[in-house]
Protein backbone atom coordinates (compact mmCIF):
# COMPACT_ATOMS: atom_id res chain seq x y z
CA UNK A 1 0.00 0.00 0.00
CA UNK A 2 1.67 3.42 -1.06
CA UNK A 3 0.26 6.59 -0.29
CA UNK A 4 -0.04 9.05 -3.38
CA UNK A 5 2.35 12.61 -3.17
CA UNK A 6 -0.30 14.55 -4.08
CA UNK A 7 -1.89 13.54 -1.05
CA UNK A 8 -1.70 14.89 2.59
CA UNK A 9 -1.99 13.52 5.87
CA UNK A 10 -5.05 14.15 7.79
CA UNK A 11 -6.95 11.93 10.15
CA UNK A 12 -7.18 8.71 8.40
CA UNK A 13 -4.21 6.79 8.12
CA UNK A 14 -5.84 5.32 4.84
CA UNK A 15 -6.10 8.60 2.97
CA UNK A 16 -4.92 9.15 -0.52
CA UNK A 17 -3.62 5.42 -0.33
CA UNK A 18 -4.57 1.56 -2.97
CA UNK A 19 -5.75 -1.21 -1.55
CA UNK A 20 -4.48 -3.96 -3.40
CA UNK A 21 -3.95 -6.45 -1.31
CA UNK A 22 -5.14 -7.51 2.88
CA UNK A 23 -1.69 -8.16 3.29
CA UNK A 24 -0.64 -4.47 2.79
CA UNK A 25 -2.50 -3.24 5.44
CA UNK A 26 -1.67 -2.97 8.91
CA UNK A 27 -3.95 -4.55 11.91
CA UNK A 28 -4.82 -1.05 13.41
CA UNK A 29 -5.46 -0.25 9.43
CA UNK A 30 -7.95 -3.09 9.20
CA UNK A 31 -9.49 -2.22 12.62
CA UNK A 32 -9.83 1.53 11.30
CA UNK A 33 -12.16 0.29 8.64
CA UNK A 34 -14.20 -2.08 10.31
CA UNK A 35 -14.85 0.95 12.80
CA UNK A 36 -15.61 3.19 10.15
CA UNK A 37 -18.15 0.65 8.57
CA UNK A 38 -19.94 0.25 11.55
CA UNK A 39 -20.35 4.02 11.66
CA UNK A 40 -21.46 4.55 8.03
CA UNK A 41 -23.80 1.15 8.98
CA UNK A 42 -25.46 2.97 11.96
CA UNK A 43 -25.68 6.57 9.94
CA UNK A 44 -27.02 4.39 7.00
CA UNK A 45 -29.87 2.33 9.07
CA UNK A 46 -30.83 6.08 10.54
CA UNK A 47 -30.88 7.86 7.40
CA UNK A 48 -28.50 10.48 8.30
CA UNK A 49 -27.13 12.60 5.73
CA UNK A 50 -23.82 11.97 5.03
CA UNK A 51 -21.87 13.52 1.96
CA UNK A 52 -18.16 13.66 2.61
CA UNK A 53 -17.21 12.22 -1.24
CA UNK A 54 -19.19 15.22 -2.64
CA UNK A 55 -17.61 16.28 -6.08
CA UNK A 56 -15.79 13.80 -6.08
CA UNK A 57 -16.09 10.47 -9.15
CA UNK A 58 -14.60 7.08 -9.06
CA UNK A 59 -13.81 5.47 -12.36
CA UNK A 60 -14.65 1.16 -12.21
CA UNK A 61 -13.06 -0.37 -14.51
CA UNK A 62 -14.56 -3.96 -15.33
CA UNK A 63 -12.65 -6.79 -17.33
CA UNK A 64 -14.83 -9.49 -14.89
CA UNK A 65 -18.84 -9.04 -14.71
CA UNK A 66 -19.99 -8.38 -11.59
CA UNK A 67 -23.14 -8.37 -9.38
CA UNK A 68 -22.33 -7.35 -6.00
CA UNK A 69 -18.94 -5.38 -6.45
CA UNK A 70 -20.47 -2.56 -9.07
CA UNK A 71 -23.51 -1.84 -7.62
CA UNK A 72 -22.47 -1.73 -3.80
CA UNK A 73 -19.58 0.72 -5.11
CA UNK A 74 -22.03 2.46 -7.64
CA UNK A 75 -24.69 2.90 -4.62
CA UNK A 76 -22.16 3.80 -2.06
CA UNK A 77 -20.43 6.81 -4.25
CA UNK A 78 -23.53 7.88 -4.81
CA UNK A 79 -24.54 7.64 -1.43
CA UNK A 80 -21.77 9.48 -0.06
CA UNK A 81 -22.60 12.17 -2.65
CA UNK A 82 -20.02 10.96 -5.45
CA UNK A 83 -20.18 9.64 -8.67
CA UNK A 84 -19.14 6.29 -9.88
CA UNK A 85 -18.22 6.23 -13.81
CA UNK A 86 -18.41 2.76 -15.57
CA UNK A 87 -15.95 1.58 -17.60
CA UNK A 88 -15.89 -1.90 -19.53
CA UNK A 89 -12.72 -3.25 -20.28
CA UNK A 90 -14.00 -3.62 -23.75
CA UNK A 91 -15.06 -0.10 -23.90
CA UNK A 92 -11.69 1.86 -23.44
CA UNK A 93 -8.45 1.90 -24.80
CA UNK A 94 -6.79 -0.29 -22.50
CA UNK A 95 -8.88 -3.40 -24.11
CA UNK A 96 -7.69 -2.23 -27.39
CA UNK A 97 -3.60 -2.14 -26.83
CA UNK A 98 -3.45 1.43 -24.54
CA UNK A 99 -0.95 0.52 -22.06
CA UNK A 100 -1.46 0.04 -18.61
CA UNK A 101 0.76 2.96 -17.56
CA UNK A 102 -0.92 5.54 -20.37
CA UNK A 103 -4.13 4.71 -19.09
CA UNK A 104 -3.34 5.34 -15.22
CA UNK A 105 -1.88 8.51 -16.21
CA UNK A 106 -4.67 9.70 -18.15
CA UNK A 107 -7.38 8.81 -15.88
CA UNK A 108 -5.34 10.47 -13.07
CA UNK A 109 -6.28 14.04 -14.60
CA UNK A 110 -9.84 13.00 -14.82
CA UNK A 111 -10.93 10.76 -11.77
CA UNK A 112 -10.52 11.14 -7.91
CA UNK A 113 -10.37 7.49 -7.56
CA UNK A 114 -10.32 4.02 -9.59
CA UNK A 115 -11.99 0.49 -8.36
CA UNK A 116 -10.80 -1.90 -10.80
CA UNK A 117 -11.97 -5.85 -11.02
CA UNK A 118 -9.48 -7.71 -13.16
CA UNK A 119 -8.27 -10.93 -14.35
CA UNK A 120 -4.54 -9.99 -13.49
CA UNK A 121 -3.16 -9.28 -10.21
CA UNK A 122 0.06 -7.77 -11.97
CA UNK A 123 -2.22 -5.41 -14.26
CA UNK A 124 -3.59 -3.83 -11.21
CA UNK A 125 -0.36 -3.16 -9.28
CA UNK A 126 1.05 -1.54 -12.59
CA UNK A 127 -2.09 0.65 -12.82
CA UNK A 128 -1.41 1.43 -9.25
CA UNK A 129 1.98 2.13 -9.28
CA UNK A 130 1.87 4.91 -12.31
CA UNK A 131 -1.26 6.74 -10.87
CA UNK A 132 -1.62 9.71 -9.00
CA UNK A 133 -4.87 9.01 -7.28
CA UNK A 134 -5.85 5.67 -5.48
CA UNK A 135 -6.21 2.54 -6.61
CA UNK A 136 -8.84 -0.12 -5.03
CA UNK A 137 -8.52 -3.68 -6.25
CA UNK A 138 -11.94 -4.77 -6.46
CA UNK A 139 -11.05 -8.35 -7.21
CA UNK A 140 -8.25 -10.29 -9.07
CA UNK A 141 -7.13 -13.81 -9.73
CA UNK A 142 -4.88 -13.38 -6.73
CA UNK A 143 -6.92 -11.53 -4.36
CA UNK A 144 -10.57 -10.09 -3.17
CA UNK A 145 -9.49 -7.77 -0.08
CA UNK A 146 -13.23 -5.69 0.05
CA UNK A 147 -15.16 -9.14 0.17
CA UNK A 148 -12.85 -10.28 3.10
CA UNK A 149 -13.20 -6.88 4.99
CA UNK A 150 -16.84 -7.26 4.42
CA UNK A 151 -16.59 -10.82 5.30
CA UNK A 152 -14.38 -10.14 8.74
CA UNK A 153 -16.63 -7.01 9.43
CA UNK A 154 -20.02 -9.56 9.28
CA UNK A 155 -17.85 -11.77 11.53
CA UNK A 156 -17.56 -8.97 14.17
CA UNK A 157 -21.50 -7.99 14.32
CA UNK A 158 -22.08 -11.61 14.43
CA UNK A 159 -19.34 -12.99 17.29
CA UNK A 160 -18.65 -9.52 18.67
CA UNK A 161 -14.98 -10.24 18.14
CA UNK A 162 -12.15 -11.37 15.89
CA UNK A 163 -9.29 -12.60 17.58
CA UNK A 164 -9.14 -16.16 18.81
CA UNK A 165 -11.49 -17.62 16.52
CA UNK A 166 -11.46 -20.09 13.92
CA UNK A 167 -12.71 -19.85 10.28
CA UNK A 168 -12.75 -23.27 8.40
CA UNK A 169 -12.53 -22.56 4.57
CA UNK A 170 -13.76 -25.57 2.33
CA UNK A 171 -13.25 -25.37 -1.37
CA UNK A 172 -10.27 -24.33 -3.60
CA UNK A 173 -7.22 -22.94 -1.47
CA UNK A 174 -5.86 -21.45 -4.49
CA UNK A 175 -8.39 -19.02 -5.14
CA UNK A 176 -8.49 -15.39 -4.20
CA UNK A 177 -11.04 -15.75 -1.50
CA UNK A 178 -8.73 -18.36 0.45
CA UNK A 179 -5.50 -16.07 -0.26
CA UNK A 180 -7.57 -13.28 1.32
CA UNK A 181 -8.83 -14.65 3.52
CA UNK A 182 -5.48 -16.32 4.72
CA UNK A 183 -4.48 -12.74 5.14
CA UNK A 184 -6.69 -10.93 6.78
CA UNK A 185 -7.80 -13.72 9.31
CA UNK A 186 -4.14 -13.54 10.17
CA UNK A 187 -3.85 -9.95 10.48
CA UNK A 188 -6.84 -9.64 13.52
CA UNK A 189 -5.52 -12.73 15.48
CA UNK A 190 -8.18 -15.34 13.77
CA UNK A 191 -7.34 -19.23 13.37
CA UNK A 192 -8.21 -20.30 9.87
CA UNK A 193 -7.86 -24.00 8.75
CA UNK A 194 -8.19 -24.61 4.88
CA UNK A 195 -9.97 -27.84 3.66
CA UNK A 196 -8.83 -28.86 -0.13
CA UNK A 197 -7.79 -31.79 -1.82
CA UNK A 198 -4.14 -31.42 -1.70
CA UNK A 199 -3.37 -29.98 -5.01
CA UNK A 200 -5.11 -27.35 -4.17
CA UNK A 201 -3.60 -26.46 -1.02
CA UNK A 202 -3.07 -22.42 -0.92
CA UNK A 203 0.80 -21.64 -2.97
CA UNK A 204 3.14 -21.48 -0.51
CA UNK A 205 3.98 -18.14 -1.05
CA UNK A 206 0.80 -16.71 0.36
CA UNK A 207 1.14 -18.98 3.20
CA UNK A 208 4.61 -17.55 4.32
CA UNK A 209 3.38 -14.14 3.78
CA UNK A 210 0.71 -14.56 6.45
CA UNK A 211 2.50 -16.57 8.71
CA UNK A 212 4.74 -13.70 10.09
CA UNK A 213 1.29 -12.08 10.83
CA UNK A 214 -0.60 -15.22 12.83
CA UNK A 215 2.67 -15.36 15.04
CA UNK A 216 2.43 -12.20 15.86
CA UNK A 217 -1.21 -11.82 16.32
CA UNK A 218 -1.68 -15.17 18.04
CA UNK A 219 -3.00 -17.21 15.59
CA UNK A 220 -2.75 -20.37 13.21
CA UNK A 221 -2.83 -21.72 9.39
CA UNK A 222 -4.02 -24.81 8.99
CA UNK A 223 -4.13 -27.28 6.14
CA UNK A 224 -5.84 -30.39 5.94
CA UNK A 225 -7.39 -32.37 2.97
CA UNK A 226 -10.16 -33.23 5.59
CA UNK A 227 -13.16 -31.05 5.59
CA UNK A 228 -14.15 -32.21 9.54
CA UNK A 229 -11.20 -31.32 10.71
CA UNK A 230 -11.15 -28.33 9.38
CA UNK A 231 -14.49 -27.72 10.70
CA UNK A 232 -13.58 -29.10 14.30
CA UNK A 233 -14.66 -26.23 16.85
CA UNK A 234 -15.35 -23.71 13.90
CA UNK A 235 -17.24 -20.56 14.89
CA UNK A 236 -17.10 -19.71 10.95
CA UNK A 237 -17.93 -21.87 7.92
CA UNK A 238 -16.60 -20.35 4.96
CA UNK A 239 -17.00 -21.94 0.91
CA UNK A 240 -17.04 -20.54 -2.94
CA UNK A 241 -17.74 -21.64 -5.94
CA UNK A 242 -15.21 -24.98 -6.90
CA UNK A 243 -14.33 -23.42 -10.46
CA UNK A 244 -13.85 -19.23 -10.92
CA UNK A 245 -14.23 -16.55 -13.12
CA UNK A 246 -11.48 -17.82 -16.11
CA UNK A 247 -11.41 -21.54 -15.28
CA UNK A 248 -14.26 -22.78 -17.00
CA UNK A 249 -12.89 -25.02 -18.93
CA UNK A 250 -11.68 -26.99 -15.84
CA UNK A 251 -15.77 -26.95 -14.88
CA UNK A 252 -16.39 -30.94 -15.04
CA UNK A 253 -12.51 -31.86 -13.61
CA UNK A 254 -12.94 -29.50 -10.81
CA UNK A 255 -16.52 -31.05 -9.73
CA UNK A 256 -15.22 -34.33 -9.35
CA UNK A 257 -12.05 -33.13 -7.28
CA UNK A 258 -14.35 -31.23 -5.14
CA UNK A 259 -17.12 -33.61 -5.15
CA UNK A 260 -16.46 -34.06 -1.46
CA UNK A 261 -15.86 -30.72 0.03
CA UNK A 262 -19.36 -29.34 -0.07
CA UNK A 263 -20.88 -27.63 3.29
CA UNK A 264 -24.13 -29.15 3.92
CA UNK A 265 -25.75 -30.26 7.18
CA UNK A 266 -23.26 -32.76 8.03
CA UNK A 267 -21.14 -30.28 8.28
CA UNK A 268 -22.43 -27.40 9.63
CA UNK A 269 -23.48 -30.05 12.86
CA UNK A 270 -19.76 -30.90 13.77
CA UNK A 271 -18.36 -27.36 13.88
CA UNK A 272 -19.48 -24.99 16.72
CA UNK A 273 -23.03 -25.01 18.07
CA UNK A 274 -23.33 -21.16 17.09
CA UNK A 275 -21.32 -21.17 14.13
CA UNK A 276 -22.21 -18.95 11.35
CA UNK A 277 -22.16 -19.85 7.45
CA UNK A 278 -20.72 -17.44 5.11
CA UNK A 279 -20.18 -17.54 0.87
CA UNK A 280 -19.21 -14.82 -0.76
CA UNK A 281 -21.53 -15.21 -3.96
CA UNK A 282 -22.41 -16.39 -6.28
CA UNK A 283 -23.14 -19.92 -4.99
CA UNK A 284 -24.06 -22.88 -6.96
CA UNK A 285 -26.25 -24.47 -4.86
CA UNK A 286 -25.96 -28.27 -4.72
CA UNK A 287 -22.22 -28.04 -5.31
CA UNK A 288 -20.08 -26.14 -2.85
CA UNK A 289 -22.97 -25.78 -0.67
CA UNK A 290 -26.46 -27.10 -0.33
CA UNK A 291 -29.57 -25.47 -0.77
CA UNK A 292 -30.78 -26.64 3.09
CA UNK A 293 -27.78 -24.62 4.76
CA UNK A 294 -27.81 -21.73 2.56
CA UNK A 295 -31.75 -21.13 3.73
CA UNK A 296 -30.93 -22.21 7.19
CA UNK A 297 -30.45 -20.97 10.67
CA UNK A 298 -26.76 -20.71 10.50
CA UNK A 299 -26.43 -18.81 7.05
CA UNK A 300 -25.53 -15.14 7.23
CA UNK A 301 -24.67 -14.98 3.43
CA UNK A 302 -27.40 -12.28 2.86
CA UNK A 303 -26.29 -10.12 5.62
CA UNK A 304 -22.79 -10.69 4.15
CA UNK A 305 -23.63 -9.89 0.93
CA UNK A 306 -25.32 -6.55 2.37
CA UNK A 307 -22.24 -5.19 4.18
CA UNK A 308 -20.22 -5.03 0.94
CA UNK A 309 -22.20 -1.65 0.18
CA UNK A 310 -21.04 -0.57 4.17
CA UNK A 311 -17.51 -1.72 3.58
CA UNK A 312 -17.20 0.53 0.09
CA UNK A 313 -18.71 3.40 1.58
CA UNK A 314 -15.91 3.33 4.89
CA UNK A 315 -13.23 2.62 2.07
CA UNK A 316 -14.30 5.19 -0.40
CA UNK A 317 -14.75 7.97 2.53
CA UNK A 318 -11.27 6.92 4.22
CA UNK A 319 -9.35 6.71 1.22
CA UNK A 320 -10.87 9.22 -0.86
CA UNK A 321 -12.43 11.72 1.60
Amino acid sequence: MSIKPWQHAESSSLKGKDLISLYDLTKLEIEEILKKCETVKTMHNLGADYKPLKGKTLGMIFEKSSTRTRVSFEVAMWQLGGYALFLSGKDIQIGRGETIPDTARVLSRYLDGIMIRAFSHIDVEVLAKYADIPIINGLTDYTHPCQVLADLFTIYEKKKKLHGLKLAFIGDGKNNMANSLIFGCSKVGMNIAIASPKEFFPDKEVVDKAKADAMMNGSKIILTEDIFEAAKDADVLYTDVWTSMGQEEETEHRKKVFAEYQINQELVSSADKDVIVMHCLPAHRGEEITEEVIEGPHSVIFDEAENRLHVQKALLSLIMG
